[in-house]
């Protein structure tokens, strides 16, 4: 059974940043989803098992930045230049039958419980 712990999050007013980090209890491909209220799960970020390919949504490429450290199996989400449509709830999600990072969330196995970004204007 794979484990997924994030933290970070919170209430920042726009143009702030926040850092979100999911520890996992073994490496695989990785992905962060959001969801706002009334809305769909989105693809934000994902990133390969290596660390070495990283993608992301149009809406935040430029401002959010992907990383991991394979010592320690965390991934962390780097949210700069907020926006107040960037307000959701942020996923953790780990894939186990690809080294890829997909867009897909049905592509992936294991979520995070979820934390609360809002952004204020």
């Amino acid at each position: 059974q794979v484990q997924l712990v994030e933290s970070g999050g919170g209430l920042v007013q726009a143009g702030g940043f926040l850092s979100l980090s999911c520890a996992a209890s073994g490496r695989y491909a990785m992905g962060w989803f959001r969801q706002a209220p009334g809305k769909e799960r989105e693809f934000v970020a994902g990133i390969h098992w290596s660390g070495d390919g990283t993608r992301y949504a149009d809406s935040v490429q430029g401002r959010f930045t992907i990383t991991r450290d394979n010592s320690k199996n965390t991934v962390r989400l780097q949210m700069n230049s907020l926006k107040p449509e960037d307000t959701a709830i942020y996923y953790c999600s780990a894939r186990t039958g690809s080294r890829w990072a997909s867009t897909n969330p049905y592509d992936y196995d294991y979520w995070g419980q979820g934390t609360q970004v809002t952004v204020s204007s």
